[in-house]
């Protein structure tokens, strides 16, 4: 398994959840990492990424943190101040050759397995 997301939960609105991706060495030190989510009946989005510096979706800036730890190969999602429009399985992903906010995820080359986030009001 080259990308292993985790974390996932339900939620009330307001509140926090950090998400996981643990990446095999090869992928967390050559790709650039990513997060995008999928609500039911949209199309999946983009949420953030870590290239050298981060990108943020406009929806989540200010609210989401990726960071990532060199020794466990793992990037992290940190959300805040979460809404019900956060509700969506949330994915980790890597791309070799894009970076930044106008990545689609057709342009990502690995996928971890999705993570459900709930968020409640």
């Amino acid at each position: 398994v080259q990308l292993q997301a985790s974390g996932g939960g339900l939620v009330q609105a307001g509140g926090s959840l950090r998400l996981s991706c643990a990446a095999s060495g090869r992928i967390f030190n050559s790709y650039v990492m990513g997060w995008f989510r999928q609500a039911p009946g949209k199309d999946r989005e983009f949420v953030g990424s870590w290239s050298g510096g981060t990108y943020y979706a406009d929806s989540v800036k200010g609210r989401f943190t990726i960071s990532r730890d060199n020794t466990k190969t793992t990037v992290y999602l940190q959300m805040r101040s979460l809404k019900p429009d956060d509700t969506a399985v949330y994915y980790c992903a890597a791309t070799r050759y894009c970076s930044g906010v106008g990545c689609s995820a057709g342009q990502y080359d690995y996928w971890g397995q999705g993570t459900l986030v709930t968020v409640s009001s």
